[in-house]
């Protein structure tokens, strides 16, 4: 676990970026205002957490699952989060699915590379074994 309370807090430019998107072009935010609100965000993420593990003890599991983030949610009363947070995740799992089948399909392009290699190869040796023999004909003709 964290050795002081400051190990726990969210980094300080993931902070500064989500607070420049969340506020209107040519607001400024204080050095004060952006260390509560990290505080408040480590602390939001914690508790969330817990509620979430306390989800997964009740299964008998030692993972955290989306799910268990789900019910964490409703239970902290926050279920106006709980739809948004579904979308998101229906688009995350559809955009690992997309890199999945694409990593798949890359994996699979190198094998017919190589046997289009492979191919070709082959082809060279049977022109070259068509050449010899033209040439080999040619020699007997000439005898």
């Amino acid at each position: 676990m964290a050795e002081r309370p400051e190990d726990l807090n969210l980094p300080n430019a993931v902070i500064t970026r989500i607070i420049k998107e969340a506020l209107p072009d040519g607001v400024n935010i204080s050095k004060e205002a952006r260390s509560a609100i990290s505080r408040a965000a480590s602390v939001f993420v914690l508790y969330a957490t817990s509620c979430a593990n306390n989800f997964a003890m009740k299964g008998k599991r030692k993972t955290l699952n989306a799910g268990d983030v789900l019910s964490a949610m409703e239970e902290m009363e926050f279920q106006r989060f709980v739809a948004p947070l579904k979308e998101s995740l229906e688009v995350y799992r559809r955009e690992q699915k997309g890199k999945k089948e694409a990593r798949k399909d890359k994996d699979k392009k190198p094998d017919s590379e190589e046997q289009d290699k492979s191919r070709e190869e082959d082809n060279d040796d049977d022109d070259e074994r068509m050449e010899e023999e033209e040439q080999n004909d040619e020699e007997e003709v000439d005898n």
